[in-house]
């Protein structure tokens, strides 16, 4: 299921797992029938089991502590022997090559480890429905397309909503394309592919030639053989060396787990490191993972402005930069994901930093506003530091001037 963010996509996917209109409320017409249940008459309870969801925020979703018990959890909830839920639950992670995360805590995981433990749980339960909202959106490309596989094998119905549509079109048996609320394309997969073709071909796998970049200037921010680690436990970051010079884009890519995000919140000032030294000179901005817990205003243009003392005509020509002009009043919560993460980017611009770090900022974004992005980049590279944490190699292709590659430290992995 692909579309423009802000086109429904999550939305029909509440509503095959019977969560509208019983849980989000709004005014529904028409029917929906899952697995020979009627949504209207069924609530979401009667369906749990049959019909598996993995949401777009798998932040949201978690219940427990540790991740074993997080995977065992739905399958408490519907019944299962008691003695088989434990191996039930390691296969799960198994399958998704997760089975090493087993014994950790929910707050020690990398926004990728948390990805693949709800749909370890999802997967668990083996459902008949199985609905996957952006389930590719914070994992590495490895892991990306064996979820992919994985799914396509379980003999089950499966709806996938995605914004990095490659891999999906390999093994989809069709494609819907939504807009405006309205499916406009609702096709077997090859005559699919000839209509993205024709008419959305950012939509289709491509292979951007790297920018040609001016000569970087002067650092900005210098990290020296800097390692740290959480709470005492094995380290996250390990001797690890970064510099961000004025002019350049940086692409920080690795498998999940391997710091990514960690460093960048070191570059930023936001942690210190427990070796090593930061050198940052001017003002760090960082646009988070999850920029939807931090939103506080009841307004699009007042939550941008509070980086710049209020400054609502600023926020507004900010907003139009990331293609939510005429978004002012809207409530922030009220955007669907990818137009969350679109305002937490104005939110970052607005403040003209000298270093500017954004970590996956194209979660939720769909590929034409990916392409946007990029040029939004580019053309506002002059002048400052960017560093971008990505695991969408399409768009670090295409927006960086040269990528840093990071490996799991080996206590980690272990």
């Amino acid at each position: 299921m692909l579309g423009p963010s802000g086109s429904g996509k999550s939305t029909l996917v509440r509503a095959l797992a019977g969560l509208v209109p019983h849980f989000h409320g709004g005014r529904f017409e028409g029917s929906v029938e899952v697995c020979g249940e009627d949504t209207r008459r069924t609530r979401p309870a009667d369906l749990a089991g049959q019909v598996a969801t993995v949401f777009q925020d798998p932040e949201e979703q978690v219940v427990f502590g540790r991740v074993e018990d997080e995977v065992a959890f739905g399958l408490e909830n519907v019944g299962a022997p008691p003695a088989a839920i434990a191996s039930q639950a390691r296969a799960a992670l198994a399958a998704l090559g997760a089975e090493h995360l087993a014994g950790r805590r929910i707050a020690e995981l990398s926004a990728g480890e948390l990805q693949r433990v709800c749909l370890a749980s999802a997967l668990a339960l083996e459902p008949e429905l199985l609905l996957l909202d952006e389930p590719t959106s914070q994992l590495d490309p490895d892991a990306a397309d064996a979820l992919v596989r994985l799914a396509a094998g379980l003999g089950v119905a499966v709806v996938m909503s995605e914004q990095r549509p490659a891999g999906p079109l390999e093994v989809c048996d069709r494609v819907l394309f939504l807009e405006d609320g309205v499916v406009v394309l609702d096709a077997e997969r090859d005559s699919a592919v000839r209509w993205l073709a024709r008419n959305r071909p950012a939509y289709l796998d491509r292979h951007p030639e790297p920018p040609v970049s001016a000569p970087a200037g002067l650092c900005v921010c210098r990290l020296e053989h800097v390692s740290y680690a959480y709470g005492g436990g094995p380290p996250v970051v390990e001797d690890a060396g970064l510099e961000l010079r004025v002019g350049e884009v940086v692409a920080l890519v690795g498998p999940n787990g391997s710091g990514k995000t960690t460093l960048a919140k070191l570059a930023a000032g936001l942690l210190e490191p427990a070796r090593g030294t930061v050198d940052l000179r001017g003002r760090a901005a960082y646009l988070a993972q999850d920029p939807g817990r931090y939103l506080v205003r009841d307004r699009a243009d007042e939550e941008v402005a509070l980086g710049v003392d209020g400054d609502v005509a600023r926020a507004s020509v900010a907003l139009a930069a990331v293609g939510l002009a005429g978004f002012e009043e809207r409530h922030p919560r009220d955007l669907s994901s990818g137009e969350r993460e679109r305002l937490a980017l104005a939110c970052v611009l607005v403040t003209e930093p000298d270093l500017l770090i954004l970590d996956e900022p194209t979660r939720g974004v769909d590929p034409e506003r990916k392409d946007a992005l990029a040029a939004l980049l580019r053309a506002r590279a002059a002048g400052r530091a960017t560093l971008v944490v990505t695991h969408d190699v399409v768009f670090a292709a295409e927006v960086a001037d040269r990528m840093v590659s990071l490996g799991v430290p080996e206590a980690v992995h272990a």
